[in-house]
């Protein structure tokens, strides 16, 4: 006779908000990026919750709550796999901690891996409107305009961007360079080549920061209630956003055409003149020779790819 399976353990939203908080308060161990990524995915699980009450910890548990972010919120493959990383790193902590006995979304599969970038890249004409709209009239609009540069050029983030000093900007052997730090870094470990036209972007803006000390951010905020201060990463975005939209680059695309775009369109350039895929993973931190791969198209053949969705 076979043993019977124990069936699976039923877990109330109460019990459940319990164990996050000893869990969030675990989570300090790991880097702040990581920390507030798995906080925002996993409060979207609890707002499901709400309406659920009580949780089957099983994989047809797990399951449902895949179909509701597929379905109800229609998020793109690869939110819903960060969605279930941050579902599995909390049930193992459970496990590790007694509550459960094995991990419920073990074997739920992720998003599929997408054929396609989520987002759009832009072409050069696109990158040129985008730069002719901010007007260069003060230091709020030269420090823009060297945003703007900086991604749609160098292909650098918007944390990279927010991370940086005055003195990260040296020139090694003649030629000008800007040491960042990237997601999940440490340290400011990657140097970017920058080009004459980024060189004099950066050159403007701090005109207007003559007697700032090398230590002091490279981008400060101009807002009244901020001025002074480093950038965040949210400020930084409304920015770029507010430009794409100025430009009418956006044009109703509010997921497909992001601040991350500019990213896309210089890595996109750099495979078109020659970059490897090996050259690409080591500059732009990604992990993947597959997602690397989706960059090796010419700028005009993404545009193409992308617009006939």
């Amino acid at each position: 006779m076979k043993p019977k399976k124990n069936p699976a353990k039923v877990l109330s939203r109460r019990t459940l908000c319990q164990h996050h908080e000893s869990f969030l308060h675990d989570l300090r161990k790991r880097k702040p990026e990581t920390r507030g990524t798995y906080e925002r995915a996993l409060r979207e699980f609890f707002r499901w919750l709400e309406k659920e009450q009580k949780f089957t910890a099983s994989a047809d548990g797990v399951e449902r709550y895949k179909s509701h972010l597929t379905k109800k919120r229609k998020l793109s493959p690869v939110s819903i796999s960060t969605y279930l990383t941050a579902l599995r790193v909390f049930f193992r902590f459970l496990v590790h901690n007694g509550i459960l006995r094995e991990d419920p979304a073990a074997h739920v599969k992720g998003g599929k891996r997408p054929q396609t970038h989520s987002r759009e890249t832009l072409t050069a004409v696109q990158i040129a409107s985008l730069l002719e709209s901010v007007g260069r009239s003060d230091e709020r609009g030269f420090r823009d305009y060297a945003v703007l540069k900086a991604m749609a050029v160098c292909g650098l983030s918007e944390i990279e961007l927010v991370r940086s000093n005055i003195e990260d900007l040296k020139s090694v052997d003649g030629i000008a360079v800007m040491y960042v730090q990237p997601k999940g870094s440490i340290t400011k470990e990657t140097i970017i080549v920058l080009p004459p036209d980024v060189q004099t972007a950066l050159s403007e803006y701090l005109t207007y920061r003559k007697d700032a000390d090398g230590n002091e951010p490279l981008f400060m905020s101009a807002g009244n209630r901020t001025r002074g201060k480093r950038m965040t990463t949210r400020g930084l975005r409304e920015r770029v956003n507010l430009y794409l939209e100025k430009s009418n680059i956006k044009n109703g695309k509010l997921r497909r055409i992001t601040p991350f775009s500019l990213r896309h369109s210089a890595a996109t350039l750099l495979a078109a003149q020659g970059a490897t895929i090996e050259e690409l993973q080591a500059r732009f931190h990604i992990a993947t020779a597959a997602t690397a791969r989706l960059y090796m198209r010419s700028p005009e053949e993404s545009t193409t790819n992308e617009s006939t969705k």
